[in-house]
C-alpha cells in the first residue's frame, strides 16, 4: 500500500521501520515543525522526521496541517491510506477523508478506556494491570473512532511509564501489521463501534502534576511515581534531620515496602525516613528504587543514601 505517515515522536519510530519493513510504500511523513531544544535552544527535528530523513523518505512539516495548500499536497501524492501515530495537530474532514481506505490512528490504550493525550502515564498512575494498543479509523471526535484492532500486555509492578511506551510503541508493530492486511483485503472495513459505556479519559499532565506528598496511601503515591517518570516527574525536596541538606528531587520508581511495617503515630511523620530507609505513608511506608537529585543523573536509592549520608529521621516534603 501507498501510505502517507503522519508522525512525531519517538512512539512513531518502531511502526515508522516496521511498515517499511513490510514492503509498504512510505510516500512522505508529515511531521511537526522543527522546535528549540536544549541548552543551546537550536532547533532540532521531531525524532520521527529524523528516522524518515536518516531513510530518504520525503518530509513536510506544516505549522498547520489542515491549511489548504498543505491539504492539496498531500492529496497529490495519491496514497492509498494515512496513518497517524503521536502527530501532535488535529486533523481536519477534508484529509480524513482524502484517502480510499481512509485513516487510521495508533492509541497507546484499550479504547474506548483513556482517550486522551496521556494514555500511556495514566493507566499506570490508575494502578491498572492491563495496558494495550488501539488501531481505530480517525474520526474528527477525539480517540472515537472504530476500531481495527487491538493488543495487550500486562503492566509490569514497578514499570515506569517511559518504560511502558517503549514496550507499546514495539506492541503497536504487531497491531498495525494487522490491520494494514485488514485494510489491503477490505479498504471499506467498517471497524467495531466503541462502547460508549466504558469511556475514560486521559488528558494531558502538566508540569505542577509532579508535585507529590506522602500524606496518601503507600499503593497510589507508588503508582504516581512510576506513572510521572520520565515527565513530570515525581518531585519534592529531601531535607536532612541536622539540617544541613535541603534539595530538590525527582523520585523515580517506588513500591510498597514489602517488610514489617506501621502506620506513621501522626501526619507530622509523613515524608519521614524510617530505621530501613522507607518511607512513612499515610497507612505503610514506600521503598524508593530510583532517584534523581535536581542537576544530577538518575541513580539507585542505595547510591543516593550512601551519597548522601541520609539517616532515619530524614524526610521528603512537598515543594
Amino acid at each position: 500500500m501507498r501510505i502517507l505517515f503522519f508522525g512525531s515522536g519517538e512512539f512513531a519510530i518502531p511502526t515508522f521501520d516496521s511498515i517499511r519493513s513490510d514492503g509498504h510504500d512510505i510516500v512522505t511523513v508529515v511531521t511537526q515543525p522543527d522546535k528549540a531544544r536544549g541548552r543551546g535552544k537550536t532547533p532540532k527535528p521531531t525524532p520521527i522526521k529524523a528516522a524518515a530523513l536518516e531513510a530518504n523518505v520525503p518530509v513536510v512539516s506544516p505549522e498547520d496541517v489542515n491549511v489548504p495548500d498543505v491539504v492539496e499536497h498531500l492529496k497529490s501524492l495519491k496514497a492509498d491510506l494515512a496513518y497517524v501515530a503521536a502527530f501532535g495537530q488535529k486533523i481536519g474532514g477534508e484529509l480524513l477523508d482524502a484517502f480510499p481506505a481512509g485513516m487510521i490512528n495508533l492509541h497507546g490504550s484499550l479504547l474506548p478506556a483513556l482517550r486522551g493525550a496521556a494514555p500511556i502515564q495514566w493507566s499506570v498512575i490508575n494502578g491498572d494491570t492491563e495496558a494495550g494498543v488501539t488501531v481505530f479509523r480517525l474520526v474528527e471526535k477525539m480517540d472515537a473512532g472504530p476500531i481495527i484492532t487491538q493488543r495487550s500486555t500486562a503492566i509490569g509492578s514497578d514499570e515506569t511509564a517511559d518504560e511502558l511506551h517503549d514496550r507499546l510503541a514495539r506492541i503497536g508493530c504487531d497491531a498495525v501489521r494487522d490491520a494494514l492486511k485488514l485494510l489491503d483485503a477490505n479498504p471499506n472495513l467498517p471497524g467495531t463501534q466503541q462502547d460508549a459505556s466504558k469511556i475514560t479519559f486521559a488528558p494531558k499532565l502538566k508540569k505542577t502534576d509532579g508535585q507529590i506528598a506522602f500524606d496518601q496511601p503507600v499503593q497510589s503515591l507508588a503508582h504516581r511515581i512510576c506513572g510521572l517518570w520520565s515527565w513530570p516527574g515525581a518531585t519534592c525536596r529531601f531535607q536532612s534531620a541536622d539540617g544541613k541538606r535541603d534539595e530538590s528531587v525527582t523520585l523515580a520508581r517506588a513500591v510498597p515496602y514489602e517488610g514489617k511495617t506501621s502506620k506513621p503515630a501522626s501526619r507530622h511523620d509523613v515524608g519521614r525516613i524510617s530505621n530501613v530507609m522507607s518511607v512513612q505513608t499515610l497507612d505503610s511506608e514506600l521503598a524508593i528504587l530510583e532517584i534523581k537529585p535536581a542537576g544530577g543523573k538518575l541513580m539507585s536509592w542505595r547510591d543516593y543514601v550512601n551519597g548522601r549520608h541520609v539517616q532515619p529521621g530524614d524526610r521528603f516534603v512537598p515543594l
